[in-house]
């Protein structure tokens, strides 16, 4: 390819952002990623808090929500994630305390993005 030519094998990808458990998060059809568990998630999961649509040709910026998007995606797993150790101590006062935590996670795959 030579300076000024056009890349034809490059395909416009669907892209969103959308807002789940208080986060954001940038995906595309296809994606796998693990956000904060739902209670009772069943597939197929619509997220209809679409902050940013864009298909390639058109970007659409929702203030604060794009109108009528929605994000289709499909349960793949429940986990959980590594334990975090939170130890407190208070020095002189033979004050100590140790507790674990582990958050529950919800592993899902964009199947579907419209606009």
């Amino acid at each position: 390819m030579t300076w000024g030519e056009e890349d034809v094998s490059f395909q416009a990808m669907a892209l969103a952002v959308i807002k789940t458990g208080g986060k954001q998060y940038l995906v595309s059809e296809g994606d796998a990623l693990d956000i904060e568990r739902i209670e009772g998630a069943k597939t197929p999961l619509n997220f209809t808090d679409v902050l940013m649509v864009d298909d390639g040709k058109e970007t659409k910026v929702g203030m604060p929500l794009v109108e009528k998007a929605v994000v289709e995606a499909e349960v793949v797993a429940e986990k959980r994630d590594p334990k975090v150790i939170v130890f407190k101590m208070k020095r002189r006062k033979r004050y100590r305390k140790t507790q674990g935590h582990r958050q529950n996670k919800l592993r899902i795959k964009i199947t579907k993005i419209t606009a």
